[in-house]
């Protein structure tokens, strides 16, 4: 299987976008020394580029870029679930668990979303502690690149601006 990749600029860092043919495999933060490339022309990656930049600019709250999420059937399911979280709106690591019928498995999902491979589109940022807190966050510079997100999201700041 042929994977194709694009580097693009965001509010909230270099992000490098990995596609095979049946979708999104990966979304994460890069350092990557080359330019951001739009010369790779790719449906998906196109999609998950345009929709990024709706979603940054305030425009977008749900993403329907196709997925190809490689990891296990406990790891997939957890990811899912990250896409039934409304936009604004935050829900804690037990609460995910819950969710997908797996209440007492709050630390294994925690562990899914820090391998969430396609971060921001499957809203990882969007789970908490219970007891209010960030929690973990892997992506850009830690967590206040989750901080950002979720002020993005409830109307706090603008990254376009503020960036």
């Amino acid at each position: 299987m042929t994977l194709v990749t694009r580097i693009v600029e965001s509010p909230v860092g270099r992000l490098e976008l990995v596609a095979s043919e049946d979708g999104l495999r990966s979304l994460h933060w890069t350092d990557a020394d080359r330019a951001p490339d739009e010369a790779v022309d790719h449906p998906v990656l196109d999609a998950a580029e345009a929709q990024l930049g709706e979603y940054f600019a305030g425009e977008r709250t749900e993403f329907d870029v196709p997925l190809d999420l490689i990891g296990t059937p406990f790891q997939v399911k957890a990811w899912r679930a990250l896409a039934e979280i409304p936009y604004g709106e935050t829900v804690s690591y037990g609460q995910q668990a819950e969710h997908i019928g797996h209440p007492r498995a709050f630390r294994a999902v925690g562990s899914a979303n820090g391998k969430n491979p396609v971060a921001i589109i499957l809203p990882c940022h969007r789970v908490i502690s219970s007891d209010g807190g960030l929690g973990g966050f892997g992506g850009g510079d830690g967590l206040p690149t989750k901080r950002r997100l979720l002020d993005l999201e409830t109307g706090e700041a603008s990254l376009l601006h503020d960036a």
